[in-house]
């Protein structure tokens, strides 16, 4: 094989490389506007699992943590 064929082969994989990188990123950030994480929903089973009475403030409070964080 010629230099120019071993050029070609890593100039491809690189190419592949960040365009597969690009498109997984894309994907995953669409997955995620769709199935958030958590919402209020799931905050407000989890404090009545845990025995307590969430009352609004109390879920906001915890959404708003939780946003500040990302």
């Amino acid at each position: 094989m010629e230099w120019y064929a071993y050029v070609f082969i890593v100039v491809a994989l690189l190419v592949g490389g960040i365009i597969g990188f690009f498109l997984s990123q894309r994907f995953f950030k669409r997955y995620l506007e769709k199935n958030p994480p958590i919402n209020e929903k799931m905050v407000r089973a989890m404090m009545t699992q845990m025995g307590r009475k969430p009352s609004e403030k109390q879920v906001r409070q915890v959404m708003a943590s939780m946003n500040q964080h990302k």
